[in-house]
Parts: structure tokens; C-alpha cells; sequence
């Protein structure tokens, strides 16, 4: 019976061996402080979500923002003119073309068109400079009535038309106040070369009278101006832009008068 007793007990003392020592194998393998891995393959962790909001991936650039890594950009713009000559306008042209009617005289802003080049180069996120070159019609129009009392009755009226063709040559600042929309400001030269005037006279609807002056020898060879507007930019490279040309030189070469030229301009251009 002591043998049997004792056989039991032994017989016990190995089973709980079997099942302890296994699990404190495993116990310490599944330390995480330096004890050595466990030789069973771990159970992949679940990933781990951050309660961070995600940030949003960066979109391509666009055409209506710069940057000092973005590429110069050129491109083609033209439009319209709605060109006016400020100051001593109607003195200006009779005294160019020796035409000095006593009636009464108006003055209307001359319709023409400008066209050229330019490149953007980027400074910043939202800056950038922007040299161009463009041919631009400028002048004035003029209309009177023929001061003739014995024809008075037919509205005999005559009307000179100065016409000026220059290189405008501007340095533009550009800044993005919205994504697309832009302010522009900077001085402007303008090279003259060509100056017209013509005269017509008509009465009753008919034209009558007319006489070409040639009168660029008589204007200022560079004219100054600032330039400023704003514009557009759409991201397929279209833009859309309105300004304005305030001249700062006299037109006259010899001083017999003080005349500007001012500019209303409407563009549509295309970067490349």
C-alpha cells in the first residue's frame, strides 16, 4: 500500500510539472524586456488607427499658382483698346495737323487692339513677375462742326482721328489674392512707330474731304507709363485680364503742349 501511495503521488507531481512548466516557458519567451522570443510564431497585432486627422494628399499644381520651383511659363495675349489722349488732347491735334476750327469740338475714345508675348517667372506661392512685349493702337478721336454760317444748314461737321501705333514693353508684378484671381501692377515703355492723323470733313452724311498727316516726327520717340489691372487664371492655361495704361510723358517732342496717352484694355490670353 506505501508503494501504491507513493507511486501516486509521484505519478502527480509529474502531471503538474507537465502543466506548469510549459506555461512559464511560454511566459517568459512573450517577455518584452529583453527575454528571449518565443519559438512559436506570434500572433500578428491588429493596426493600430490614429485618431489624427488625415492629411490631405497635395493636389498638382495648377496654372493660377507659382512657386519658386515652378517652371517659366510664356505665353500670347491680345484684345482690345479703348485709347484716349489726356491734357491738352484738341490742342494737340490742331496743332499737329495746323487745323483750327472756331466750332465746337468733342473728343471720343479711338478703338484698336493689342497683341504680343510674355513669360511669367515665379517668385513665391503667389508671386511672380511678368516681363511682356506687344504692339498696341493708341490715339484719340476727335469730331467738330465746320464753323461756315452760309452752310450751317447742311451740318457740315469734320472729324480728326490721331492714330499711334507703339512696342509697349512691360515689367508686371502679379499677385494671387485667390486661387485664379490676380492683381498686376508696373511701369511700362512704350516705343513709337507710327503716327497718323487724318482729317475727314462730310456734310449731309457725305464725306467730302479727306487728308493724311504724317506726324511721328513730331511725338516723343519713348513714352512712360504705369500699368495696372486684374485678371484670371484658369488651370488649362486660358487667363482673362482688364487694365489700365496711365501715361506719364507728354506727347509732344517740341513742349507746345501737355497730352498723355491713357489706355482701357480687355485681354484674353493663352499660357504655354
Amino acid at each position: 500500500m506505501k508503494t501504491q501511495r507513493l507511486l501516486g503521488r509521484l505519478a502527480a507531481a509529474c502531471l503538474f510539472v507537465s502543466v506548469v512548466a510549459p506555461a512559464a516557458s511560454a511566459q517568459v519567451r512573450r517577455d518584452a524586456y529583453g527575454s528571449p522570443k518565443a519559438s512559436s510564431p506570434a500572433r500578428p497585432s491588429a493596426p493600430v488607427r490614429s485618431t489624427a486627422p488625415a492629411r490631405p494628399a497635395a493636389s498638382p499644381s495648377s496654372s493660377y499658382s507659382t512657386s519658386a520651383s515652378s517652371p517659366i511659363r510664356f505665353g500670347v495675349r491680345a484684345g482690345l483698346n479703348l485709347a484716349d489722349v489726356q491734357g491738352d488732347a484738341v490742342q494737340s491735334f490742331l496743332g499737329l495737323t495746323d487745323y483750327a476750327p472756331e466750332g465746337t469740338i468733342t473728343k471720343q475714345m479711338r478703338p484698336g487692339f493689342h497683341a504680343g508675348l510674355y513669360a511669367t517667372i515665379p517668385l513665391g506661392s503667389s508671386f511672380a513677375i511678368e516681363p511682356g512685349l506687344s504692339y498696341s493702337e493708341k490715339g484719340t478721336v476727335l469730331q467738330g462742326r465746320i464753323p461756315i454760317p452760309e452752310i450751317s444748314f447742311l451740318n457740315a461737321r469734320a472729324t480728326g482721328t490721331a492714330r499711334l501705333g507703339y512696342i509697349d514693353v512691360p515689367v508686371l508684378a502679379k499677385a494671387y489674392i485667390t486661387p485664379g484671381f490676380y492683381l498686376f501692377a508696373g511701369p511700362q515703355a512704350s516705343f513709337l512707330v507710327s503716327g497718323k492723323a487724318r482729317l475727314e470733313a462730310g456734310a449731309l452724311g457725305f464725306d467730302v474731304y479727306q487728308q493724311d498727316f504724317d506726324i511721328k516726327s513730331s511725338l516723343r520717340p519713348l513714352d512712360f507709363a504705369v500699368v495696372g489691372g486684374v485678371g484670371y487664371q484658369f488651370e488649362n492655361g486660358l487667363g482673362l485680364s482688364a487694365g489700365y495704361d496711365y501715361g506719364l510723358s507728354s506727347l509732344d517732342k517740341n513742349n507746345r503742349f501737355n497730352a498723355q496717352n491713357q489706355i482701357i484694355k480687355a485681354s484674353a490670353s493663352f499660357s504655354f
